[in-house]
């Protein structure tokens, strides 16, 4: 058993925080799945610009889309499309062994239009509906303007993964909007236990925001904090989950919405390259890692069971002290997500800059 498979059994299935053409066609991809027991993909704006920025695997398709006259956004999409199409049918078995847990792939919409409800919620079904696998996830940013399109999308059948939350009270409201989705579903005569979604808390990107802050104040109970936030951020997000879902009126057959840990590979090389691994390991959980930290949990281990479960007190006594040395948890949070956005919508708008050459 490796130490990948162990964190299965703890209750963490582990995805793959990466996709691109050249790992699906040379069998890469196939090959991780068997050899790395990964169970899952996501994908960002980001990750597609890396995929489809070098190498020549998507030459022959763009060739295409130039001479049938196509958009840049149009073309981007087709590629992406695509792409996430082939990965679901590879994790396809995954996803039926799994009862649709598992062996799933994300695609996200265009986050250039995540102040607007309409814009999310047209091109999360023309997603859904293109990709054609049951096994697809579209990724909703979990924006005050998004939000209600979280809860659209799945009244309607769509697998939402709901991306870029930060903070506790945000993830309220995500936990909020899932409820409502699932019950209006159910009212609509979907069958709720085909639908599945999962909430992406992010984590590294919290203690490179609060570590700045803690450096800045300098004093040494401010120093001390330094790597803490964002594993008991998270954790206080899990102890909101079931709280909360504890507590829910779900309909019949109807899922719970799991917590997933994303930006799970290091910032800072001073800290454990596993930290948001081992310390946020526990059922009814994902883990989205990039491949480095997925090697080095199977290399290094460090996991020592359920890491999750009974430390909410913790997590919160942590928070308590940030707040005691000066750290504005609130602008923090503001600060995350504003920056998050604006991050995929740069690595976007690079993306289109640069096909929009190569379809000239």
């Amino acid at each position: 058993m490796s130490h990948i498979d162990e964190l299965a059994r703890i209750g963490t299935s582990t995805w793959l925080d990466d996709l691109s053409r050249d790992r699906i066609t040379s069998g890469n991809l196939a090959r991780i799945i068997d050899e790395k027991s990964i169970v899952g993909v996501t994908t960002n704006p980001a990750i597609f610009a890396a995929a489809m920025s070098k190498g020549d695997a998507y030459d022959a398709q763009i060739a295409k889309l130039r001479e049938s006259g196509a958009a840049v956004d149009e073309a981007v999409y087709a590629m992406s499309i695509d792409d996430v199409r082939d990965a679901c049918d590879i994790f396809a078995g995954i996803y039926q062994s799994s009862e649709g847990f598992d062996g799933r792939v994300s695609i996200e919409v265009d986050p250039r239009i995540s102040a607007d409800h309409d814009a999310t919620i047209a091109q999360a079904r023309q997603l859904w509906a293109k990709v054609d696998r049951p096994n697809v996830m579209i990724k909703i940013p979990a924006t005050p303007e998004s939000i209600p399109a979280i809860t659209d999308a799945l009244a309607e059948g769509i697998s939402v993964n709901v991306t870029l939350i930060f903070s506790v009270a945000r993830y309220r409201e995500v936990i909020a909007a899932y409820v409502e989705g699932i019950r209006r579903a159910a009212a609509n005569g979907h069958d709720v236990s085909k639908i599945h979604s999962v909430a992406s808390f992010f984590v590294s990107r919290v203690d490179v925001e609060i570590d700045r802050r803690l450096e800045a104040i300098g004093s040494a109970e401010a120093l001390e904090l330094r790597g803490r936030a964002g594993v008991a951020n998270a954790r206080r997000a899990y102890s909101v989950y079931k709280e909360l879902f504890d507590a829910a009126d779900l309909p019949g057959g109807a899922n719970t919405q799991r917590p997933l840990w994303a930006s799970t590979g290091v910032k800072n090389p001073d800290y454990p390259s596993t930290l948001y691994v081992s310390e946020l390991a526990g059922p009814h959980t994902v883990n989205t890692m990039p491949e480095a930290t997925i090697d080095a949990v199977l290399a290094e281990g460090n996991l020592h069971g359920d890491t999750l479960d009974g430390t909410a007190e913790d997590a919160e006594r942590v928070f308590t002290a940030l707040d005691e040395v000066g750290v504005d948890l609130a602008d923090v949070f503001a600060v995350l997500e504003r920056e998050g956005v604006e991050k995929f919508v740069d690595s976007w708008s690079e993306l289109l800059e640069s096909m929009r050459a190569r379809l000239s």
